[in-house]
Parts: structure tokens; sequence; C-alpha cells
């Protein structure tokens, strides 16, 4: 498919918040003959859907229902810090409420069964909306999720104070780290930390450039808070042991943006989790790497979704 392009058949729309924030989605529509099932997909933090509509239209041409949303404040959907490149939160609890807002509705509006996806940052929301039984999917996929931050040995705690100490020396919306010489141009190197495909990830700098909303740099010190505060809250005994919902992940310990024994460690935590695990062969963004590692991936989700579908009577 041209990556580079909405797909003629899907619709790019907006859903609102229960406190009327415009958040943006696409769908696919209903496969003719009827859906295997539906799913609905959120993306990590800076990210876009567009990044994914190759993925995303191969399950829609699988025969699910295909649903993709922003999260409030990145994307096409506003933003809630002091510039137009920074990500900022107030608390991921609110986008744990989006998405149980949206849940609610898009159940209702799409035939069972029900796949929930996330990625990195998407994939730790998804996850903890689901510990908290906030959503009720019959499944749910997980590529390389922000189950925890990479602390370069130190213990997560110790981080998470520093992090709330440096948070409250200004406004917890300035950057925390810095983004370029040029505000929203992207960094040397940062390929290196995404995927092996220079061609895909030309296309999310053709996304930049074509959809200028789309931009945005660094986190700001209130996210580095409240992403420590909750990955943490993940931590708490029983959360996940109690979680009945099979979970696949794909990760690899090659990332050098979350970190992998934190991914390692929640999966065991699962009682229906499964991890499939790819080496230096995968950096970041499994479902934008190259032919031969993302081919890999989907054809192990693909696996994953049938098995899903069979258990509802949808296969």
């Amino acid at each position: 498919m041209d990556r580079r392009a909405i797909p003629t058949d899907a619709l790019e729309a907006f859903w609102y918040a229960e406190d009327g924030w415009p958040i943006r989605r696409i769908d696919w529509p209903l496969p003719a003959g009827g859906a295997r099932g539906s799913i609905l997909f959120l993306p990590g933090r800076g990210d876009f859907y567009e990044k994914y509509l190759e993925t995303l239209d191969h399950w829609a041409r699988a025969g699910w229902r295909v649903t993709a949303s922003d999260w409030r404040g990145q994307a096409g959907s506003g933003r809630l810090g002091m510039d137009a490149v920074t990500g900022h939160v107030d608390d991921f609890e609110t986008w744990v409420r989006d998405l149980a807002w949206l849940w609610r509705r898009w159940v209702a509006e799409t035939p069972a069964p029900h796949v929930l996806m996330g990625h990195s940052m998407g994939g730790h929301l998804v996850l903890r909306a689901l510990a908290e039984k906030q959503v009720s999917p019959d499944g749910m996929v997980l590529s390389a999720p922000m189950l925890g931050f990479l602390n370069h040995g130190l213990p997560a705690a110790v981080m998470h104070t520093l992090a709330r100490v440096i948070a409250s020396l200004g406004d917890r919306r300035r950057p925390a780290w810095k983004w370029s010489e040029k505000p929203g141009e992207v960094p040397a190197g940062r390929q290196d930390l995404l995927t092996h495909d220079a061609a895909r990830y030309a296309d999310e700098l053709w996304w930049r450039a074509h959809r200028s909303e789309l931009v945005m740099g660094p986190a700001s010190w209130g996210w580095v808070e409240r992403g420590y505060a909750s990955t943490r809250s993940l931590a708490a005994a029983g959360l996940l042991e109690a979680v009945d919902t099979p979970v696949f992940v794909v990760a690899t310990d090659a990332d050098r943006l979350v970190d992998f024994g934190a991914i390692e460690a929640s999966v065991r935590r699962l009682p229906r989790g499964e991890v499939f695990i790819f080496g230096k062969e995968a950096w970041h963004e499994i479902l934008r790497e190259v032919d031969a590692v993302r081919d890999l991936a989907i054809e192990a989700i693909d696996g994953f979704l049938v098995q899903v579908a069979a258990k509802k009577g949808g296969a």
C-alpha cells in the first residue's frame, strides 16, 4: 500500500472525550461479509496513527473492523503543554479516563470479539486501563510497551524522586530534554532508536512535513514525573496477577527507549501473558521494522488474533 496516503476506504474523524475535548480517530469499514472482530489501536508518546497505516490496513484486509485513535494532546488532537512541540499531560489518569470513555462507545458500535492494542506509551496505558478494570477486551496486543524506564542502574523510586524534585523547580510543562537546534526538527541519530528501515522512517518524516500538527518533540518534566508514577503503579501486589485477559507482547531486548526487563517481569505476572522476543535485529518500533522482522511480528500477532476470534466464535 501507499504508506503516505490515507486508504480510500478509511475515514478520519473526531470523537469527543467526556469533557468535550476533540480527539482524532481513523476507522476502516466493516469488511464485506462481516468482520472477524474489531481492533482498537493506540500509539505511543509523540506518535500518530499515520505511522501505522500499513499495519492497520493489513488487519482490515484480514477481516477485522479497525480503529486507531490519538491521545489527547498529541498529534492532531491539540496540545497540553506550553508550546506546540513539547508533550505534556497533567496525569496519565487523564488518558486512562479518555480511553475508558472511548472504549465503552466503541465496543457498542463494533462487532465482537474486541481486541485492544497499544505501542510503547500506548501499550502501558492500555495495560493499566485493563488492570484497573476500565476496559474489558477479549484480547490485548502490546508492542514494545513502556512498562518501565531505562534507569541506568538506579532504582525507579530514586529516579521518580529526582523527577519529582526537578519538576517542582519550575513550570512542569517545560521540556525535559533538548530536542534539536531548530524546534520541530528531529535530532541526529533518532532513527537508530526506532527502526532499521530507512524507508519507513522516512515515511514518518514525510507525514510530519505534510501535516505539521503531528510534530512533537521532547516530553515535559511533568510527563516524566507522572510517567514514573504511572509505570510504578503497575507494580502493586496482585494487580497484574488478577488480569484474566490474554495479553500478547512483541518486544526486543535491544530496546533503548523502554526497559525490556520490566516487560519480561510484567509478562511473567500476567496469568495469560505471552511474549515474542526479538534481539538486535529489532529496535523500538517493531511494527515499522525491516520486512524480515516486521513480517515475523505480524505473523505472530495474527496467530494470536486467530485464537481470540476462535474462542469468541468469530473465526
